[in-house]
């Protein structure tokens, strides 16, 4: 993070932002067009995700026809996309977990540090209220909304980023950051081995 950067944050002014590539939702048709949004440069505590993979889930597509209207209504344009696996970047001077080359993968939400206290460091995934969604939530940083893994980089609070592993199947990881952990999490829970059957 640049000085200037470092400053603008210190002032509680948005901070700097670049260019970022994306296809984005216009409107409830579900179509898909290329776009360019804004990203915030790296603060301290972030990390910049340079995005590989990008999986295509069911909420995307309810999100971009706004078919959850009563839920969550879609602000338009849309960059759908929340199964986020890519290479680490740029990271900001406090960043501890990652240096630059490392792969990660994204959260599906994230929750502003001190918000439900630290209940969510057990189970952040379970803390929804005063959550900030990976797109079309408020961004609290920029102002407008977040814009999601339709696009070719992201900025994250390094601590809703994983590590993925070098020798992993990137192509293959992003599903299981979504699809993947809503069905493993619940057979964890419940003991399910070889053998039980569940209905």
């Amino acid at each position: 993070m640049t000085d200037t950067a470092q400053q603008t944050a210190r002032e509680g002014q948005k901070p700097r932002t670049f260019a970022a590539k994306a296809f984005a939702a216009q409107n409830t048709s579900g179509s898909m067009a290329p776009h360019t949004l804004q990203r915030r440069e790296p603060r301290p505590q972030d990390v910049q995700i340079e995005i590989l993979y990008c999986g295509v889930c069911h909420s995307d597509l309810h999100q971009v026809k706004n078919e959850w209207v009563d839920f969550q209504a879609t602000v338009y344009p849309c960059v759908p996309g929340h199964e986020i696996v890519g290479r680490i970047v740029k990271v900001g001077s406090a960043v501890k977990k990652f240096k630059e080359g490392d792969f990660g993968r994204s959260a599906a939400w994230w929750i502003p540090i001190g918000s439900a206290k630290t209940a969510a460091r057990a189970k952040k995934q379970y803390c929804i209220p005063g959550a900030t969604f990976t797109y079309n939530s408020p961004d609290t940083v920029l102002g407008g909304v977040t814009y999601g893994g339709y696009s070719d980089n992201i900025v994250v609070d390094e601590a809703f980023v994983l590590r993925v592993p070098n020798s992993a199947n990137l192509p293959g990881t992003a599903p299981l950051l979504c699809a993947g952990i809503t069905t493993y999490s619940p057979m964890r829970h419940w003991k399910v081995s070889k053998g039980k059957r569940w209905e």
